[in-house]
């Protein structure tokens, strides 16, 4: 079983607004830390707190505590304020947000120490509710923050970590559409995963919609304005599954969130389990980003087999047409299914004369494939070496930049940088 086999610690690190969790491997079972020995407590309060007038910090449950006691003060939405950049004044003293929620994730990781040191960590994915250019830049200086023993550090959404947990999953879940419903706050955000089985490898998408939904806390403490509120719950959650459901024939349907039960959802999963399969549970995403780590390091079948396509996944092969040992042959540049920041591929090939080259773009979605020119304007004649190097600022946009490298004594090298944008 290779990697696997050999005990690596590969990690899964759910970082959202309100909370953080850890899954982890070191062989054939992938587990949740729980924050209470012996018990399914998953979730990390992702908060801080500076004690008044001393430099020493909590997190957690902990950090809590010391705000309730008038000891310290509490720091919340860590995530948000890393994104926002503004300085964060706290006890008089003005901190880098960035480097709090830094602080935030080397305490939480701690949380790894009756398994293995944080040290020992092979291999890690951190994964939020969506990625984009500004917190995939916080991530980054976060990650440079840890100083952890390892490079393989990468990030992907909810909805690719849900695709991945469900590839674990017996596949009579996943033949048809999967519903995730996630209640948080005053907000349910669906997730629906479904497949394309026209193509080669199998296109995986997970859709996502988000619906107003009333919020759990405080529960009143009368009875009748208790059994009201539930009734209204329950008659809300219903009216939001039977709206998702319409949308798509599903066939399993997973719960996540702390707010589920069945004191009050008595219509709304009645419904739900007419037809279908119905599983609760609070570790689905940290999980499904620990799979995805064993899976980048030791593909499956199934792995193989399914290319997922997401926001934040470039969803076209491109590569170009080049003569080699003199037969014309499709070379691959950039593959579908990569993240878009992680895509970036550099390639050195020779051009005869001329001072046009095309790149070739495949669409995986159905869209129709193209051919993109460059044109190399005010080159000099003659061979020359050629440098392209490829690379993505966005999920739909494609930044190709060609350098002259000349052809040794025939042909000085200008170092002449051509830069195109593609719209993908």
């Amino acid at each position: 079983m290779g990697l696997l086999r050999h005990g690596k610690l590969m990690v899964g690190f759910d970082l959202g607004e309100g909370y953080a969790q850890i899954s982890y491997s070191q062989g054939e079972d992938t587990e949740t830390l729980s924050t209470v020995a012996g018990q399914e407590q998953y979730n990390i309060p992702a908060v801080l707190c500076k004690r008044i007038g001393a430099n020493q910090w909590f997190y957690g449950e902990e950090a809590i505590r010391c705000a309730d006691e008038d000891q310290g003060i509490l720091v919340e939405n860590l995530l948000r304020l890393a994104v926002a950049g503004e300085p964060v004044q706290i006890d008089g003293i003005v901190f880098d947000p960035v480097s709090l929620l830094a602080l935030f994730v080397k305490r939480a990781l701690g949380v790894l120490t009756p398994v293995a040191s944080p040290d020992k960590i092979y291999a890690m994915i951190i994964t939020c509710e969506k990625l984009d250019s500004r917190l995939v830049s916080v991530l980054d200086q976060v990650v440079e923050s840890l100083q952890l023993k390892t490079e393989r550090i990468y990030y992907q959404s909810h909805a690719e970590s849900f695709y991945h947990y469900m590839l674990k999953q017996p596949e009579e879940l996943w033949k048809a559409q999967v519903l995730l419903l996630e209640y948080r706050g005053t907000k349910v955000q669906t997730y629906c995963m479904g497949l394309n089985r026209r193509t080669t490898p199998i296109v995986t998408y997970v859709e996502n919609w988000e619906y107003n939904m009333p919020p759990y806390d405080p529960m009143p403490e009368d009875e009748e304005m208790r059994r009201e509120k539930m009734e209204r719950l329950d008659q809300e959650f219903t009216d939001i599954a039977t709206q998702v459901c319409k949308r798509t024939p599903v066939t399993s349907v997973y719960l996540i969130g702390e707010h589920y039960s069945n004191e009050w959802m008595k219509e709304s999963l009645r419904n739900l389990c007419m037809g279908r399969r119905v599983f609760q549970g609070n570790n689905l995403y940290s999980k499904g980003a620990c799979y995805a780590v064993q899976e980048r390091f030791q593909p499956s079948e199934i792995g193989k087999a399914h290319v997922f396509l997401g926001e934040e996944k470039l969803k076209s092969n491109i590569g170009m047409h080049v003569l080699q040992q003199g037969h014309e042959i499709y070379y691959p540049i950039l593959d579908a299914g990569i993240n878009w920041y992680e895509a970036e591929h550099t390639v050195e090939f020779y051009m005869r004369g001329g001072n046009e080259l095309e790149l070739d773009i495949l669409s995986l979605t159905g869209r129709e494939n193209r051919k993109v020119p460059i044109v190399l304007e005010d080159m000099l004649p003659g061979m020359s070496r050629m440098r392209a190097r490829l690379y993505l600022t966005g999920e739909k946009e494609l930044v190709a930049e060609i350098t002259d490298l000349g052809f040794g004594s025939f042909r000085a090298a200008t170092e002449q940088v051509w830069r195109k944008e593609i719209a993908l």
